[in-house]
């Protein structure tokens, strides 16, 4: 197939604020930018799908609440969707973010669906592999479904290696970066829900999560607070998750609850990002750090953690500073250092904007994962042709 062909795709995620579900929509929106054919699968709407101003298709999973299961199967009432979409659609390529249940229903769909010719593409995000992979429950399942997918790419070095260690896979993995479209997340962009942080003239330590205890959500308030001690700051946390009611208890009953401010899920991060000053990001395992990336793109160094991914997109002293796991202190510390020195921070902002645009360029990714659906289509096509092959007797 020529390299320049335009595909039917279909794309497979779970529909949450994560960062598996953004990068998938954000893929779904730049294919669809190129003219290939995209239709996007999952059990609800994901979020940022814009299907007004790109032409992709959404299709609805249903699961039958059925008295006779305990737990609803939804792996399979999405491979008899995904299956349905692959015939009628007649899909080239079934790419699917986030191992289980994703990957093991497009293998069951594709044999549903009768395609041994369709490649299944598996992208590997992070706690797909460093949580529930690891999970004995899962663990063998996880391997099965890598070592049966055509091609596996992972978003980090780091979770490539996570990959070998944890699951024990055999599996060829391909290191694509996750990516930032440089035109929409902008330096000194408004946004009409903001106006309150607009006429309040305080610096601003932003935070945006799934507000899951892997996100260390309890560290940004702490970092906050005893930022706060030195400095007049105000503290934006955006997003939703089980740690939202603790950090809002916390701060409720503190001397600073009238510098916080919660505004839950919101669509359009590149709106709210450029009233950040510093990004607080103190995550112990996140495995590239689509939001630090994000927020880097709009002028904003971060504070993180030296783990995971993380590193691989913020340059430490550069872009931002980066700690230990749990160090409040240091994290502290370094907004400090920042809010202090107006050069330094200026310097960090102008760093953090080109990295983001230079190393992580939409453009880029979207070349990467085209020529790997085109490669996979072509091996499978070759491996048809020598399956083929009459065998000429001596």
């Amino acid at each position: 197939m020529s390299k320049s062909a335009k595909l039917s795709i279909g794309i497979v995620c779970y529909p949450t604020q994560g960062g598996s579900g953004i990068v998938a929509v954000e893929l779904a929106h730049g294919l669809s930018e190129r003219g290939h054919d995209v239709h996007v699968i999952s059990y609800a709407v994901p979020a940022r799908l814009d299907t007004l101003h790109y032409d992709v298709t959404f299709h609805s999973v249903r699961v039958p609440d059925y008295p006779l299961f305990e737990y609803p199967p939804y792996s399979l009432a999405l491979a008899t969707k995904l299956s349905e979409v692959i015939e009628k659609e007649n899909l080239d390529i079934v790419h699917v973010h986030y191992a289980i249940p994703h990957a093991i229903a497009g293998l069951l769909a594709r044999t549903i669906a009768k395609r041994p010719d369709l490649p299944i593409i598996t992208t590997l995000h992070g706690t797909d592999i460093t949580i529930i992979g690891n999970d004995p429950s899962y663990l063998k399942a996880t391997r099965y479904s890598l070592e049966s997918s055509d091609r596996v790419t992972v978003v980090s070095s780091w979770l490539r290696d996570q990959v070998y260690e944890t699951v024990g896979c055999s599996c060829n993995c391909n290191v694509i970066y996750n990516f930032v479209d440089s035109e929409r997340f902008v330096p000194d962009r408004s946004h009409n829900l903001c106006k309150v942080l607009r006429e309040n003239k305080k610096p601003t330590l932003m935070h945006i999560s799934n507000f899951r205890p892997v996100k260390h959500v309890m560290d940004v308030v702490d970092t906050f607070m005893m930022v706060r001690e030195q400095v007049q700051v105000q503290l934006v946390m955006v997003g939703d998750g089980p740690d939202r009611i603790k950090a809002e208890d916390k701060l409720k009953n503190s001397k600073y609850a009238n510098d916080c401010h919660f505004l839950g899920m919101q669509r359009y991060a590149e709106e709210l990002l450029p009233h950040a000053d510093i990004f607080l990001f103190p995550s112990n395992a996140e495995s590239f750090g689509l939001a630090a990336l994000e927020a880097m793109a709009c002028g904003v160094p971060v504070i993180g953690t030296d783990a995971g991914g993380l590193p691989e997109v913020v340059e430490h002293g550069k872009t931002g500073y980066l700690y230990q796991p749990g160090d409040i202190s240091g994290m502290s510390e370094g907004c400090l250092t920042l809010l202090k020195n107006t050069d330094l921070h200026e310097g960090f902002r102008k760093a953090a904007r080109k990295r983001a645009v230079e190393k992580f360029p939409i453009s880029t990714v979207l070349d990467q994962y085209v020529s790997v659906y085109h490669e996979s289509i072509d091996a499978l096509n070759r491996e048809e042709l020598r399956v083929e092959e009459p065998q000429i007797a001596e």
